[in-house]
């Protein structure tokens, strides 16, 4: 507990280095899934190459790509932007599913009755399909928010640092309080991050949150 209370300025400007290393990919992620999942859930032919080529990106030891993706593209492996990259690769592999299956869940007659109205097919997306499939989208990136604030630790085996800092500085010099303090704040993180993300999805989609409250008085009347 002493070393945590003498290091707090070290554990706090390695967090905030942390956060903003793991919100940069998933950010980049969403907006790459997007065009990808739609893809998917437009074109029947080309969904199941898509998704599985997207979902075995995940299968890429983490190690490995940071090493072979400088070695390809020709920046350092050091580089913050090497960690970057490679995260944004991972949430894309998570979410492109998640956006196709969330475009897949919105219901063929509301559709149809947004054509029927005179929706272009851009604006039928953006008003209705993508809102419509949010909540399986939300659900995605709350799972590839908490993975990539997890794999970020990573970073520091190629001497990327962050909180992964802690992990191996603590190991080295046998100090389990400095490895504890980089579990804790990575756990945190991930808890705030996911906090965040659900309070995100009640504003932009307050139609969820009233429709599972009309669900639970109907499962309250029915018993």
């Amino acid at each position: 507990m002493n070393w945590v209370v003498d290091n707090l300025g070290l554990i706090v400007e390695l967090t905030v280095i942390h956060l903003r290393q793991s919100l940069i990919p998933i950010v980049l992620g969403l907006v790459l899934s997007l065009p990808l999942g739609w893809v998917a859930w437009r074109y029947r032919l080309v969904r199941g190459p898509v998704i599985v080529l997207t979902g075995l990106l995940y299968t890429i030891p983490s190690l490995a790509l940071l090493i072979l993706m400088p070695a390809a593209l020709g920046y350092s492996v050091i580089s913050e932007q090497n960690l970057v990259a490679a995260l944004t690769i991972y949430a894309v592999a998570i979410l492109v599913r998640a956006v196709a299956d969330g475009l897949d869940s919105v219901d063929a007659d509301v559709l149809q009755a947004s054509t029927a109205m005179g929706y272009a097919a851009p604006r039928r997306f953006f008003t209705i399909e993508l809102p419509l499939a949010g909540p399986v989208i939300l659900a995605g990136l709350r799972v590839t928010a908490v993975s990539t604030i997890s794999l970020a630790t990573v970073g520091i085996l190629i001497g990327v640092t962050n909180l992964g800092y802690l992990f191996t500085n603590g190991q080295q010099r046998r100090l389990i309080p400095e490895v504890l303090a980089g579990v804790v704040a990575v756990v945190v993180i991930a808890l705030l991050v996911d906090a965040l993300l659900i309070l995100a999805g009640r504003a932009l989609m307050p139609w969820t949150r009233a429709t599972a409250i009309a669900t639970r008085r109907a499962k309250a009347a029915g018993a």
